[in-house]
């Protein structure tokens, strides 16, 4: 037997902390108010329910490795070329095929303060360098983001909106970093929240994807469509960024139901307003009687609002963290964020959302 050292990761992969997902669970027996991982109230379309059942008769059969029906339907729907469509498992896979197809080891990418966590994991993964550039006031900064560009800059990230954060950078401002940015570093635009926006001044990068050569979108079904248990999310790129992704993923990376569903999610815009339209409602509720109990709670453009807490002993944020499980309620600690003063609350249904008002008023009456 040859003995010798153990087998050690490369370089960067223990640099790596693992993605800690939201709460779902308390100790005890009893029903919980989750609303820590943004997750839509309304649940997924019927129809998409139905078609999930469907094709689950037919899992002998290997999926359509090409995601063909899926971005047919993705293109109808968003009027867009089918062929400039990357399909993966998750958004998150796709930022990790990005990530392993254009940075490797002495590169750089950026991405900001409060950024979302995966990321960085995908940078390092990759064996790159993650750079960090600092917000103002919760927003990404162009122009913080631009002081960070080297020769070894190789993309940039951005989540627009951003969680945890809810804020967003206009389109003005996502054209400025692109004309700034050197033609050689990619800029990856996240919209997995883009369906939620009502703002004049946004645009999700559509547009900015069909007229540069350098810029990808991408987009989820786990947040408005309701189906993030069947891990669905897509890129639109331009053919060459589409090409070099598509010699990396792996050959079946979405399951068959999971493209069905995806597919009637699509096709039931009734159900996609309805979530549009209650989250747009409580949104602006809980934002607004947040306020009045003292939070300084920021608009914000997703399905959830961030609320910051002090730092006066039994006022913290994890003060209130144990207050409301103690109420079998769970909103999301965003440490990990940069942010260990505030908590995360995704908009739920009604009784939900009444139900944190009423407990975290009486937190702040205590």
């Amino acid at each position: 037997m040859v003995r010798g050292e153990a087998p050690s990761p490369r370089s960067g992969v223990l640099a790596i902390d693992p993605y800690v997902p939201g709460r779902s669970k308390l100790a005890g027996a009893g029903p919980v108010i989750k609303l820590s991982s943004n997750e839509t109230p309304l649940g997924p379309s019927p129809h998409a329910v139905e078609a999930y059942r469907a094709a689950a008769s037919h899992l002998d059969r290997y999926p359509d490795g090409a995601c063909t029906a899926l971005r047919e339907a993705i293109g109808a729907s968003y009027g867009l070329n089918p062929a400039q469509i990357v399909c993966g498992n998750g958004s998150d896979e796709l930022f990790h095929i990005l990530a392993q197809a254009y940075l490797g080891p002495g590169d750089e990418a950026i991405y900001t303060e409060h950024g979302f966590l995966v990321y960085r994991i995908a940078i390092l993964a990759a064996g790159a360098q993650p750079v960090v550039a600092p917000e103002e006031n919760l927003t990404a900064s162009v122009d913080s983001i631009l002081e960070r560009v080297t020769s070894r800059t190789k993309a940039v990230f951005i989540a627009n909106p951003n969680n945890p954060t809810g804020t967003y950078l206009p389109h003005q401002e996502i054209r400025r970093l692109r004309a700034a940015l050197p033609e050689s570093v990619l800029l990856v635009l996240d919209g997995a929240y883009a369906e939620y926006v009502n703002r004049n001044d946004y645009e999700a990068g559509i547009e900015m994807v069909a007229t540069t050569s350098n810029t990808i979108m991408t987009r989820t079904f786990s947040k408005i469509f309701g189906l993030a248990s069947a891990r669905v999310g897509w890129a639109y790129a331009p053919a060459a960024i589409v090409d070099a992704s598509n010699r990396i993923r792996s050959p079946f990376n979405l399951a068959q139901p999971s493209m069905e569903a995806a597919i009637a999610a699509l096709a039931d815009k009734a159900h996609l307003e309805a979530a549009k339209a209650h989250n747009e409602t409580w949104r602006d509720i809980v934002t607004l009687q947040f306020r009045k109990m003292g939070f300084d709670v920021r608009a914000s453009a997703g399905n959830f609002v961030l609320i910051p807490f002090g730092s006066e002993p039994g006022r913290t944020a994890q003060d209130a963290d144990a207050f409301l499980n103690e109420r079998r309620i769970i909103l999301r600690q965003v440490g990990a964020y940069g942010l260990p003063h505030a908590l995360r609350m995704t908009i739920g249904l009604e009784e939900e959302n009444l139900a944190v008002l009423a407990a975290l008023h009486e937190f702040t009456e205590r």
